[in-house]
C-alpha cells in the first residue's frame, strides 16, 4: 500500500504564545517534516483570526523555502478572490525562481475571513470589472503560462520573471464543479475533506476529476495521533464546522456558531441558517490513523493525503507529525 503524506499548517498561536512563536514553530515543523519524508508543506491563508499567524502565506512560503532544501512548499491556498491574478502569478514566479522545482501554488475560492476583512482586502477593487472565481482562475493560469488571449483587455501583459520550473498549480475545493474546473486548466485538485465529510460528494468529485485527468485528487483532512485513542480524542475535543447558509444563496464554513452569526451580521443579512457539520477527522494512535488512511486509499485510490492538525499545542503537533511519519513508512511496506 503506497501513498504520500503532506502537511497543511495554519500557524496557530498556542495558548500563552505569540505570532512570533507560532511562525518560529512553523519553520521548525517544516524542517522536521522534510527530515521525516513528508512530500509537501502548505501554508493556509486566514484573515482577522487572532489565533492564527497565516494571513500572508506567500511570505511564509518564501521563508520556509530558505530554511529547507528538499520538501515542496506552497500555499494551501491563496484566496484568489482578493487579489489580482497577475500579481499572484508574479509572486509565485519569483518564488519558483528562488527555489525551482519546489514551489506549489494552491488557490481557493473562500474569503478566509469575515466580511469586514474581505471589505478591507477588496476596498480598491472595481466591482464592475471584478470577474467571478472561474474567470480569475483562468486569468491566473494564463499569466502563469503564455499570457491572456489577444482579445482580453490585459493582452500583452507578461508576468515575470520566468522561472526554470513553474510553480505547480492546485485548486482547493469541495465539489465536482471545483474538480472539473481544476481539470479544465490542467491543475491538480485537492478535495477539502476537512470541511466536507460527505462521502457521496467526495466520490462524485473524485470521479469527475479522474474521468477528466486519469488521476486521483489529493485529499485534505484533519488527522491527529497520540499514544492512545482516548488521549487523541481528549486533545482534539468536539471538532465541528458551522456552515452558514444565507438567504442570498451564499454559504461559508466557520469555526463556531458565534462566528457564523457574526458573518451574517457583518454582511447585513438576518435571514440565514447555520448547519453544524462534522469534518473528516482521523484520530487515535499512529496505527489507528494508518488503518483509516489505508481504507481511504483502497476505496478511492487516493495517492496523497494533506494532513491538517486540529490541535494548536506545539509539542503535541510535533509528536503527531513524527508518529504519522512512522505510519507512512509502514504504509509503504
Amino acid at each position: 500500500m503506497s501513498y504520500s503524506l503532506s502537511i497543511l499548517d495554519k500557524s496557530p498561536i498556542a495558548d500563552g504564545t505569540s505570532a512570533y512563536d507560532a511562525l518560529r514553530f512553523t519553520v521548525r515543523l517544516a524542517q522536521r517534516a522534510e527530515a521525516l519524508g513528508y512530500k509537501r508543506y502548505w501554508i493556509a491563508e486566514h484573515h482577522g483570526a487572532s489565533g492564527l499567524a497565516s494571513s500572508a502565506p506567500e511570505i511564509v512560503v518564501s521563508h520556509l523555502l530558505a530554511h529547507t532544501s528538499r520538501i515542496r512548499v506552497g500555499s494551501g491556498g491563496v484566496m484568489l478572490q482578493h487579489y489580482s491574478p497577475f500579481k499572484v502569478a508574479e509572486s509565485f514566479r519569483v518564488l519558483a525562481s528562488l527555489a525551482p522545482g519546489r514551489v506549489d501554488l494552491g488557490v481557493g475560492k473562500a474569503p478566509g475571513g469575515l466580511p469586514l476583512t474581505t471589505r478591507a482586502l477588496q476596498w480598491f477593487h472595481d466591482k464592475a470589472k471584478k470577474p467571478d472565481f472561474a474567470h480569475q482562475l483562468a486569468e491566473l493560469d494564463a499569466f502563469l503560462k503564455f499570457g491572456v488571449a489577444e482579445d482580453h483587455p490585459l493582452a500583452g501583459a507578461v508576468a515575470l520573471p520566468t522561472p526554470p520550473e513553474s510553480a505547480q498549480g492546485f485548486l482547493l475545493g469541495g465539489s465536482p464543479e471545483s474538480a472539473a474546473l481544476a481539470a479544465q486548466h490542467g491543475w491538480q485538485f485537492c478535495y477539502a475533506g476537512h470541511f466536507n465529510r460527505d462521502e457521496a460528494n467526495l466520490k462524485r468529485s473524485i470521479d469527475t476529476y479522474r474521468s477528466a485527468t486519469g488521476r486521483a485528487p489529493l485529499l485534505a483532512l484533519y488527522a491527529f495521533a497520540a499514544e492512545s485513542k482516548a488521549e487523541a480524542e481528549r486533545q482534539v475535543g468536539p471538532l465541528r464546522i458551522f456552515k452558514l447558509q444565507l438567504s442570498t444563496g451564499q454559504s461559508v464554513n466557520l469555526g463556531s456558531s458565534e462566528a457564523a452569526a457574526e458573518f451574517a451580521r457583518q454582511v447585513g443579512v438576518t435571514d440565514y441558517r447555520i448547519d453544524e457539520l462534522h469534518p473528516h477527522l482521523i484520530t487515535g494512535t499512529s496505527d489507528d490513523v494508518r488503518q483509516e488512511l489505508n481504507a481511504l486509499h483502497e476505496r478511492f485510490g487516493i495517492e496523497e493525503f494533506v494532513l491538517d492538525s486540529p490541535v494548536a499545542d506545539y509539542a503535541l503537533r510535533l509528536a503527531s507529525v513524527e508518529a504519522l511519519a512512522g505510519a507512512e513508512q509502514a504504509a509503504r511496506v
